[in-house]
């Protein structure tokens, strides 16, 4: 044990009854809670003689050093501190898709709205936007913002629906994860982000989606770098946590929550985060470039 090896106790030394075990154990513990409070004081203040090493290089460090655990430990921190959160705000897994793509580059009220409309006009269903004229489609989703492009990758998805899939999204999430991934990717106006969402919580494939929260979190509290590839930090999740389709909603749902609430790209609120604890004594890192998905937390009828 790391404590034991590093903090010696005098109890020891007199027997070896359980009772002197836990009360070293205790003991052990409260000193190297003091030791870690004085190093983080230490270095937050720039008291200590050694130089402080690049930012860049402490968090390859870290990332090298990554416990797996530690992302259990985050979600635990964030689950037990704002609950369930019941995502994604959708009555069918095909509206699921649909906002996916409209929340590209938009806030999800924007997105509510566009379908709203589209539920409206009955174009809510794969055959009815594969009919749809694509000025009329763009009309209806104006308020989701890049309306032109984004309903010509609405055609794009459902054509591809049609074309691979005879229009059945029960058979398109039948197909094995990687390749469905695969195949998603090379639709117009989808991208590692809009397809992992498509996958996670329209098809409840097991894979996690990795946005700027995710990445802003993780670059502050030195478990990823800068400019960091999307597959590595995917990854990483995918490696610490059971692949299971329920967790990682509910986990990104979580990082969601923390990242418009207190981990804000400006003026962020640490002390108030339920993952404050986990922050590292170091100055905050440049955080990740914007993302191009922007999810409905925190909005009427959130999930």
């Amino acid at each position: 044990m790391v404590l034991k090896s590093l903090i010696p106790c005098p109890e020891e030394q007199v027997g070896d009854s359980s009772a002197s075990e836990g009360r070293c154990t205790a003991k052990r513990f409260l000193t190297w809670t003091k030791l870690a409070a004085i190093v983080r004081f230490d270095r937050r203040f720039r008291l200590c003689r050694k130089k402080t090493p690049p930012l860049t290089k402490i968090v390859h460090a870290r990332t090298q050093a990554f416990a797996p655990s530690v992302f259990l430990q985050y979600f635990e921190a964030l689950h037990s501190a704002l609950g369930p959160q019941r995502w994604w705000p959708a009555r069918t897994p095909f509206e699921v898709i649909v906002g996916a793509i409209l929340t590209q580059n938009t806030s999800w009220t924007n997105v509510e709205r566009a379908i709203g409309k589209l539920r409206e006009a009955g174009l809510l269903t794969p055959p009815a936007i594969l009919r749809a004229p694509t000025a009329r489609l763009a009309r209806l989703i104006r308020s989701s913002g890049y309306f032109r492009q984004k309903a010509k990758k609405l055609k794009a998805f459902v054509r591809f629906l049609h074309d691979e899939h005879g229009g059945s999204l029960a058979r398109m999430f039948r197909t094995p994860t990687a390749d469905l991934r695969a195949k998603l990717l090379g639709v117009h106006g989808i991208g590692p982000e809009t397809a992992d969402s498509i996958l996670l919580y329209a098809g409840q494939h097991p894979v996690f989606v990795v946005d700027a929260y995710t990445r802003r979190i993780l670059e502050r509290h030195g478990h990823a770098a800068p400019r960091e590839s999307y597959e590595s930090i995917q990854e990483r999740f995918h490696g610490s946590l059971p692949r299971k389709a329920a967790l990682f909603n509910e986990y990104h749902a979580l990082i969601v929550r923390a990242g418009k609430d207190w981990c804000r790209a400006n003026a962020p609120r640490c002390e108030q985060c339920p993952l404050f604890p986990f922050l590292p004594a170091l100055p905050l890192p440049p955080v990740a470039v914007p993302s191009r998905m922007h999810y409905a937390q925190s909005e009427p009828a959130t999930s």
